[in-house]
């Protein structure tokens, strides 16, 4: 008896986990979508540079 009740805890909270996970999601998704939304075009710009990355000049052996 008392396995199934931890089986049921345990699946109460992975379910909570999962819902968090999704809305999380969702509010990543509107606020992407809110900003393309905005038409601001230096932002969409801005989110395919990459400045600060490496260098892409390859090393030599």
């Amino acid at each position: 008896m008392i396995e199934y009740e931890i089986q049921r805890l345990r699946s109460a909270e992975l379910i909570r986990k999962a819902e968090d996970y999704r809305r999380g999601r969702e509010l990543l998704r509107l606020r992407r979508a809110a900003r393309k939304a905005d038409g601001d075009p230096a932002q969409e710009s801005r989110a395919h540079t990459h400045e600060g990355s490496r260098p892409r000049i390859p090393r030599t052996a």
